[in-house]
């Protein structure tokens, strides 16, 4: 997508509410399973935030690829999330986060 497609993104986000607002990308984590050097390939891993929690209400708007959440102090059932999607974590609330193997790009607002 283009800069200008970001900017409505995160526009977009600031209408909600939210004063602080950035775009973010967790890009996907290569991995070597295989040191064959006639035939390399790689598995692409998942990035992973353990349980964590924030100040204040954020939300995510994700833009590209997958983003997986779940809160533990609610039974930890995991839910993913693709583009178009948003993610309201009110504030306090302890969550943790997968990304999928294609990595992610999401505008955070604050």
């Amino acid at each position: 997508m283009t800069s200008s497609a970001r900017a409505q993104d995160e526009n977009l986000v600031r209408s909600w509410g939210f004063s602080t607002v950035f775009t973010w990308r967790d890009e996907p984590e290569p991995e070597l399973i295989s040191h064959n050097l006639t035939h390399p390939y790689v598995y692409r891993r998942d990035t992973y935030y353990p349980p964590h929690s924030h100040n204040g209400l954020t939300t995510h708007l994700i833009r590209h690829g997958t983003l997986t959440i779940a809160f533990p102090k609610d039974g930890g059932a995991k839910k993913m999330y693709g583009p178009g999607s948003r993610i309201d974590v009110d504030a306090g609330q302890l969550h943790e986060v997968w990304i999928g193997y294609e990595g992610c790009e999401y505008v955070i607002g604050e």
